[in-house]
């Protein structure tokens, strides 16, 4: 592979995002120059109905990003407890109809849950229901502090961190660990000296969305958020 006329070497590690600093070490890598989190699903998870991810497809419960894993969706629909579904699709799903919808999955008529009044504008009425069966499967909000945290301690003075995201609370997890990352002293404000010591990891942090023009062009990119941060 070349880059920009120059000899590249590319090494490809298959791994989840919380062995991050196992995978380096792995590739004997200590700082790094730049890192990128590309949060969402893939257009080609979602337009595989084998994959399970998308509830505009007839398909397997799914929704693996990882094949190998052991729980899939088929496993939270079907051995959950009622009370556990409804706090996962509230937490994660942000549904307000989280218990409701427990109980017709329980039932086997989850479809049915919502009112028809509240069903007839607005997303999909399983948007919220699969997101949230989606972040249990795969675990993706437990993982993402720490691995946000770990990437910035692993950059070079200077490298660049970028994470993209597609829901609230990835978005909400992001944005609070990088402005963490970016404070200085953490002393009770009544301390005439700081005695914390702590220096603040980042700098420049910021945000992109996507244009009008791109979510014209790119639908799926509407929800987009790219928050990006640089090592002091």
């Amino acid at each position: 592979v070349r880059l920009q006329g120059l000899p590249c070497k590319i090494k490809i590690a298959k791994s989840n995002f919380k062995n991050f600093d196992d995978v380096l070490d792995g590739l004997d890598i200590d700082k790094i120059d730049g890192i990128f989190f590309d949060l969402g699903v893939s257009s080609y998870q979602l337009d595989t109905p084998e994959r399970g991810f998308s509830y505009m497809h007839d398909g397997p419960l799914d929704m693996r990003m990882d094949k190998e894993s052991k729980k899939d969706a088929y496993y939270i629909v079907n051995r959950y407890k009622e009370e556990e579904l409804a706090d996962i699709i509230y937490r994660y799903g942000e549904e307000r109809w989280s218990k409701r919808i427990a109980q017709f999955i329980v039932k086997e008529r989850s479809e049915k849950a919502i009112p028809k009044g509240a069903r007839q504008d607005g997303p999909h009425p399983a948007k919220r229901t699969f997101q949230a069966i989606r972040i249990e499967v795969n675990d993706e909000l437990n993982i993402l502090e720490n691995v946000v945290t770990q990437a910035v301690e692993r950059l070079k003075s200077g490298g660049r961190i970028g994470v993209i995201t597609f829901h609230s609370l990835e978005d909400r997890i992001v944005k609070q660990t990088l402005a963490q990352l970016a404070k200085g002293c953490i002393c009770p404000p009544q301390l005439p000296v700081c005695v914390c010591g702590r220096k603040p990891l980042v700098k420049k942090v910021g945000n992109i969305v996507p244009s009008d023009a791109e979510i014209e062009a790119n639908p799926r990119s509407r929800s987009a958020r790219l928050r990006y941060a640089i090592k002091r």
